[in-house]
């Protein structure tokens, strides 16, 4: 099975003592690797894999879970492991099979949560040559036969081991039919077999053998906890490295430690032993972070020039346009975040300069200012990495999200309007002038005398003002309420918009119950999910009422519309038949037959509709066939 492991931690060769721990503290030193020749080099991922459960870092829960069942004899007989790449699902299954088989080093022990490492199992197992346990890589090896020779294999007791051991990697990439083949030997396998699965696609899993294992989720570790541990691996390598460095590795990480192994593995290279801030950002392809601060703050700005020309210097350096985009967008959440809770700042892997500057930068921007800049540079991310110039994309994002943050929040836009429009509505100001000396300030307000019985009383009006006036708004007609479910039928189908719908309704609804605004039906076979809402919507907009459409499943309904018509045609054309002037005709024409028949005025078939000539023939019927009359 190829080798997926991917949690590792310091781990020294047998004999010496390792002490970090995924429970204890975390910054206890670890011990050094025997020195190797520069032919048996071995990359920093395989050389510090872990080969107990105390090396393992960020899965305390995990281990906690499995030294209980160890000592209360609670075993199951599968376990699946999931979790993203990197984080050590190979490895803790190969922990697994050691604690399981380990003799202890005087021969004479039993399964323990702290394998011994000097016993003939447990170093046949940590060099990948024990016979009794068994991997497999699911990614090469998908058939049922592959399954088949794996279940016949069960059946034997292990040779020198106290179990027999299956680990397959990557499970999820098995057939259905190999899948299936495994499901009786997982639910009753023999005692001395123990089944371990790993995975990072556990939803491509069927439930049928999720429910026989016992499952674990590996989560992803935590920066803080990746940069300590990488620290130390540099250290072990006599490798000097910058503290700022070893985050920025842990952050490419994204919680996978074989990932940021292969980048430390890297870096070391690079720097020659010696590893700087600036070296693992050119080799991440990175812009300088406070770079990415002065370019967001200058697009909020709205300083457009000295954001693109920061643009052009970092690009010019070597830095990647997604990338930068990408880090904008970072920074976006993680002003956010401040801005919702100043604790938020106090993130270990924040250097004091950037903790001081963020929260500068978001005391300076709205909430609705964020989380538009959110939304364009999400979207500008994928435009940016699909164009044919990633930089030129960069350039017309920055621009389109400079114009944006001078545009006001919505929200102070409603107020202003709001003001606006109680402004005109109150008329304006004082009038200028007064009396007879006339004035400069437009027409003033307008006397009218007012008999008030003794005497005359001079009243002010003002005079309307026009921008005040309401517009007169015209009143939708509204259709009268539908009494009938046909009516029902009828009404949307004189309207443009909806005849599509009316159809639907004719040839999908078995009608349950109907009363004026309230629709019970079942839906035919080919009916669309959305008929009720589309029906719904239509109905409140035609008639001006609330229509309530319900669906019924245990009613069978009465036949649909479309149904009843073509019942009440065959009927019409029964009795057509007949009629002793049709049977003469009919007789005369052995071939022919009645395809259509209408009535006279007043009595229109079910629908009410003319013919496709656009009149109604008293007593008219059409026969066709290959007869002449």
């Amino acid at each position: 099975m190829s080798e997926q492991i991917e949690t590792a931690s310091e781990t020294a060769p047998e004999g010496d003592t390792v002490t970090d721990s995924n429970v204890a503290d975390t910054s206890a030193p670890v011990t050094t690797a025997e020195p190797e020749s520069k032919s048996e080099y071995q990359v920093l991922a395989r050389k510090y894999r872990p080969k107990s459960f105390d090396e393992l870092i960020g899965h305390g829960p995990m281990v906690k879970t499995l030294s209980n069942a160890l000592e209360s004899g609670r075993l199951a007989h599968a376990f699946i492991l999931t979790g993203v790449r990197g984080i050590g699902k190979t490895t803790t299954a190969r922990i697994i099979a050691r604690a399981l088989n380990c003799i202890g080093a005087d021969g004479k022990g039993g399964a323990t949560i702290e394998p011994c490492g000097v016993c003939e199992h447990c170093r046949a197992i940590a060099e990948d040559r024990h016979v009794d346990v068994l991997e497999m890589d699911a990614a090469s090896r998908t058939g049922v036969d592959d399954i088949r020779e794996l279940i016949e294999g069960v059946r034997y007791r292990p040779t020198s081991a106290r179990y027999k051991i299956y680990i397959i990697d990557e499970v999820h990439m098995l057939s259905k039919s190999a899948f299936n083949a495994l499901l009786k030997t997982l639910e009753e396998p023999p005692e001395h077999v123990k089944f371990i699965f790993a995975t990072t696609e556990i939803r491509k899993i069927p439930i049928t053998v999720l429910s026989r294992c016992q499952r674990f989720d590996l989560r992803r570790v935590q920066t803080d906890e990746l940069a300590a541990h990488y620290s130390r691996i540099a250290g072990l390598e006599n490798a000097e490295i910058e503290e700022e460095a070893v985050t920025l590795i842990a952050r490419a990480a994204d919680g996978s430690v074989r990932d940021g192994m292969s980048l430390l593995d890297q870096a070391i290279s690079h720097g020659a032993g010696k590893v700087t801030t600036q070296q693992v950002r050119d080799m991440l392809g990175l812009s300088d972070r406070s770079r990415i601060f002065d370019l967001f703050d200058h697009t909020m700005k709205g300083e457009i020039n000295e954001a693109l020309e920061l643009l052009g210097a970092q690009y010019a350096l070597g830095g990647d346009p997604p990338v930068m985009l990408q880090d904008m967008l970072d920074l976006t959440h993680w002003l956010t975040r401040v801005k919702l809770s100043p604790d938020a700042a106090n993130d270990p892997g924040v250097s004091q300069i950037e903790r001081e500057r963020g929260k500068e930068i978001a005391a300076k921007l709205a909430m609705p200012q964020l989380t538009r800049a959110w939304q364009m540079l999400l979207k500008g991310l994928e435009e940016t990495r699909i164009a044919p110039s990633p930089i030129q994309a960069a350039e017309m994002i920055l621009i389109r999200l400079a114009y944006a943050a001078e545009m006001p929040p919505p929200g102070d836009l409603i107020k202003k309007l709001r003001q606006d429009m109680n402004n005109a509505g109150n008329g304006g100001g004082a009038p200028q002038g007064g009396g007879n000396g006339g004035g400069s300030g437009g027409p003033g307000p307008r006397m009218q005398v007012v008999n008030g019985g003794g005497g005359a009383t001079a009243v002010a009006q003002r005079r309307p003002d026009p921008l005040g006036e309401p517009e007169q708004v015209e009143q939708p007609v509204y259709a009268k309420m539908p009494e009938t479910f046909e009516e029902v039928a009828e009404l949307l189908g004189k309207d443009r918009e909806t005849t599509g719908l009316s159809m639907q309704v004719k040839n999908y609804m078995h009608l349950v119950k109907y009363e004026p605004g309230r629709i019970e039906f079942r839906p035919a076979r080919g009916a669309g999910s959305d008929l009720s809402t589309k029906l719904i919507k239509a109905l409140n907009g035609l008639t001006g009422h609330r229509w309530l459409v319900s669906v019924s499943e245990r009613e069978e309904g009465a036949p649909t519309l479309k149904e009843q018509e073509l019942e009440a045609l065959e009927q019409r054309k029964a009795d057509a038949s007949q009629d002793p002037l049709v049977r003469a005709i009919l007789d005369g024409l052995p071939k022919a037959k009645i395809v259509a028949v209408h009535l006279p005025p007043g009595q229109e078939n079910a629908e009410g509709e003319e013919d496709e000539s656009g009149s109604v023939y008293d007593d008219a019927f059409y026969l066709e066939g290959d007869d002449e009359l």
